[in-house]
């Protein structure tokens, strides 16, 4: 019974992903005749600002890699954004929980009092 619901809210999800990206159309040719970009952020309006500004900039070094499109370069950044994000908060986690095992309550401090109590 339970396989049977997680396999049911697994197709609900995979069709509340799919069906959107399905209906969406692909954006018209711009009027220059380029395609046009979906994904175009900041980096580009500010390369072409600069071109603008002085036409014979050279950067001062070139990528290591390039990735194939604006799409995976979103991707890869995104992805960059949550590993960091995984890493600060399993980070802010492990230091709360040790913060909290190394207070002492007043149960934990009247323990050993007890046991030696006990002894004598």
């Amino acid at each position: 019974m339970k396989r049977h619901q997680n396999l049911m809210l697994l197709s609900v999800v995979l069709l509340l992903v799919l069906i959107p990206l399905w209906l969406v159309e692909k954006p018209a040719a711009g009027a220059d005749g380029k395609q046009v970009e979906i994904f175009a952020g900041a980096d580009n309006k500010a390369q072409e600002l600069i071109v603008q500004i002085d036409p014979g900039y050279t950067p001062w070094f070139e990528p290591l890699m390039q990735p194939a499109s604006s799409e995976i370069a979103s991707l890869l950044f995104a992805l960059q954004a949550a590993l960091g994000a995984g890493f600060i908060g399993y980070y802010l986690g492990v230091s709360v929980t040790r913060e909290k095992m190394s207070r002492k309550t007043p149960e934990q401090s009247a323990a050993p009092d007890e046991i030696n109590n006990l002894v004598d």
